[in-house]
């Protein structure tokens, strides 16, 4: 059997794929992209998160929001408390982040900073996405509290796309690169930026050619899944995120950038869990949920293109470099191995569907 790609030239290449039972140790992955939720379903996310990655930064969209250092410092203690006992991999730090809104000071920049558990500040387009209203109108409004993270070195977390009505929904990262991103960049050119989970080849162009301090993250989901997987054969609520999947061309875009070994690019799973309920609904809630498997989901993709060697500084090196953090110490094994997703897991006094549930995942973590 072999795995069909496109390559870096744009023509049909075959890969053979890895024997099963190859095993391959990484230096253990960072998440800088996790939406741990809060409550009782947090311990729930917590379990698969723990299995896989050693820090993960977490998302602020609750509600309310985490816009103030102390809202950031006690949804912290609340994931602590949440952690399982038995911690896989020894140790889980949970890494903050501030809601970016019109009215963030840099006062309150410097004081989360200087908490030293606040890395990044995350700036929601109003109504982009899951609980985004309290979300940024206009960026000119953000600049003092811009100004002060230049300064500092604190990362700014965007999720970039436009939230205008008129714009199509397949088009909003695009147009985000042009009216905000850019001009963003140039009015602050030392301001270390992560456009978060990006979708399209537009982006992907962008970024490389985008000064250092402008790098991304990719989901799993968007290197495995074109917008096929949502809507052909029926709708598939599971597979409706923000960005919303896109077209095939654009997969294949992020498949080239995040196998490249360009340090551009790193892991970022935006892993969103949602109730059942609230996803197989009339009006679904946007988050596809692989926490319970990503790393297995991310090794598929580099295999797809024969880039297994260039897993580890994606998953494990460039988002650690970029953040000014340490690169983990621990190991993590992964073997081709398949296993089937459970078709739920619990979630609070609900439960939640994974992406590939009830099918078949390739690679399986095993002990070191």
């Amino acid at each position: 059997a072999t795995i069909s790609h496109i390559t870096t030239n744009g023509t049909m290449s075959s890969h053979t794929p890895v024997p099963e039972g190859t095993k391959l140790t990484i230096t253990l992955p960072d998440d800088f992209h996790h939406h741990f939720r809060d409550g009782p379903s947090t311990a729930n996310v917590l379990e698969h998160a723990t299995q896989q990655f050693g820090r993960a930064i977490a998302m602020p969209n609750l509600r309310p929001p985490v816009t103030t250092t102390e809202r950031a410092l006690a949804y912290r203690e609340r994931i602590l408390s949440s952690l399982p006992k038995d911690l896989t991999h020894g140790s889980f730090e949970p890494l903050m982040t501030l809601y970016l809104t019109d009215n963030t000071s840099p006062d309150e920049i410097r004081k989360a900073h200087a908490t030293g558990h606040i890395k990044a500040c995350k700036y929601y387009p109003a109504g982009a996405t899951t609980n985004s209203d309290a979300g940024v109108t206009d960026v000119k409004k953000t600049y003092p509290a811009l100004r002060a993270m230049e300064e500092l070195g604190m990362i700014l977390c965007i999720h970039s796309e436009v939230s205008t009505p008129g714009i199509d929904i397949f088009d909003r990262e695009p147009v985000f690169i042009e009216e905000i991103i850019k001009p963003l960049v140039k009015d602050m050119p030392k301001l270390k930026i992560v456009m978060e989970h990006i979708s399209t080849k537009d982006a992907v162009d962008y970024v490389m050619s985008a000064p250092e301090n402008v790098k991304a993250s990719i989901t799993c989901h968007h290197l495995l899944y074109n917008r096929n997987a949502l809507l052909v054969g029926g709708i598939k609520p599971h597979f409706y995120c923000l960005p919303i999947l896109k077209r095939e061309t654009h997969r294949e875009a992020l498949l080239r950038a995040a196998t490249s070994g360009s340090n551009k690019f790193f892991l970022g799973t935006d892993s969103a869990p949602h109730a059942v309920e609230v996803k197989e609904a009339a009006c679904g809630c946007a988050g596809a949920y692989t926490a319970h498997c990503a790393l297995q989901l991310y090794a598929e993709a580099f295999e797809s293109m024969g880039a297994l060697d260039k897993l580890e500084a994606f998953c494990s090196f460039n988002g650690a470099d970029h953040y000014s953090l340490p690169r983990n110490k621990q190991k993590i094994t992964l073997e081709k191995k398949a296993w089937i997703v459970p078709k739920r897991y619990a979630f609070g006094i609900s439960q939640l569907v994974p992406i590939r549930a009830g099918e078949s995942v390739a690679w399986s973590i095993v002990p070191n």
